[in-house]
């Protein structure tokens, strides 16, 4: 298929020709605001489907959200009737055109005019009022007041919030892509009405969106991730992510060490535990202890590691031998006094799970030899 994209540079249009390269969609003619619309009676001479993304939302006076948004509809609905090619239509419209100020009119204008087309041509037509979006490649103080915060919070600059109990509804970059190239594959939508809606939004406020980006970027002193069990969580995430600079991608971590070698905890959790990674000497045993509650799992990376276990009140000593050679985590049970020795020529790196963050005030942590 040849595919037109209008507003190709822009937020959306990145996105979207991205994914229809990773889904062999490859013959993508691309509308952006370097073009003439003089050039869209060229460009919609011979495609199969548009995606019309270009419009105006900051513009510096009114009539220009009319230019950009319903004439701009209008002459491509003109280029398209003129080279007699009644072809499918995505439009990106906003729920802001149900509200009664220059920016939601021009786009009601543009939306009517795409409506128009599909009834007189009988040609499907696929009309979204987006919501609120986000995500990778969004302009900060431009797109949203996500890509705001997020900008804002990964360049240790302050977030302003007015209303932390303003309402917001929300699209996921990711999730509108895959609708719109639903409509594609499919010529088909889903609908709410004459409307084409995207099925997964997310309703919550300003406030709730500040707190859960302010504890990602706390995460990398503190080392505690916040739960991403939800998929706005995770979606956050990775906006949140993507606002950091190329010089800023790693962190450092407190590295506490002594003659037996180091250790560093890397990532807690409260629903999870923590991960935490050491190095050991050769000859040089860790543990020597047990736990009432608290189980752990180790996982030696490189080297040669022995584990031994003993039973609380037995005398019968268990032994694993593991290697960096052959992943093979092992459990720690409680009840079990246990440890780790490095039985090899190098040093050893191990990887240690426990299921809750250590507490000082409640360790549950007892010591004895194996």
């Amino acid at each position: 298929m040849k595919i037109l994209v209008t507003g190709a540079d822009g937020f959306v249009g990145k996105n979207l020709i991205a994914q229809l390269a990773n889904e062999d969609f490859k013959d993508v003619v691309k509308f952006t605001h370097r073009n003439s619309v003089n050039e869209l009676a060229e460009l919609t001479a011979d495609v199969d489907f548009v995606f019309h993304l270009a419009g105006v939302n900051r513009p510096k006076t009114n009539a220009e959200f009319y230019k950009g948004n319903a004439d701009l509809t209008q002459s491509l609905i003109a280029a398209l009737e003129q080279n007699k090619n009644y072809v499918p239509i995505v439009l990106s419209s906003s729920i802001q055109a149900c509200l009664n100020n220059d920016y939601g009119l021009s786009k009601k204008a543009a939306e009517a005019v795409v409506f128009n087309y599909g009834e007189k041509h009988d040609v499907p037509v696929f009309v979204y009022q987006l919501k609120n979006l986000f995500g990778k490649w969004s302009r900060p103080n431009y797109n949203s007041v996500i890509s705001t915060f997020a900008y804002n919070l990964t360049h240790e600059l302050p977030i302003k919030i007015n209303d932390p109990e303003a309402k917001l509804e929300l699209n996921y970059i990711d999730d509108v892509v895959a609708e719109f190239i639903y409509a594609l594959k499919n010529n088909n939508a889903h609908q709410d009405g004459k409307y084409s809606v995207v099925p997964v939004a997310y309703s919550t406020t300003v406030g709730e969106i500040a707190d859960k980006l302010t504890a990602f970027k706390n995460n990398r002193q503190s080392l505690i991730m916040p739960s991403l069990k939800n998929k706005l969580d995770r979606d956050l995430y990775g906006t949140y992510l993507s606002y950091l600079d190329e010089d800023n991608f790693s962190y450092d971590l407190k590295k506490n060490e002594d003659n037996r070698g180091w250790l560093a905890e890397f990532i807690k959790s409260e629903d999870n535990g923590q991960i935490f990674i050491s190095t050991t000497k050769p000859g040089i045993t860790r543990g020597n202890h047990w736990h009432n509650t608290k189980v752990e799992k180790f996982l030696v990376v490189q080297g040669q590691g022995l584990l031994q276990f003993r039973k609380i009140g037995t005398d019968k000593v268990i032994e694993y031998k593991v290697s960096g050679d052959k992943p093979e985590p092992v459990d720690i049970p409680v009840g079990y006094i246990h440890n780790i020795k490095n039985i090899g020529d190098n040093m050893m790196i191990t990887l240690f799970w426990a299921c809750e963050i250590f507490d000082p005030e409640n360790p549950d942590t007892y010591y004895e030899e194996v």
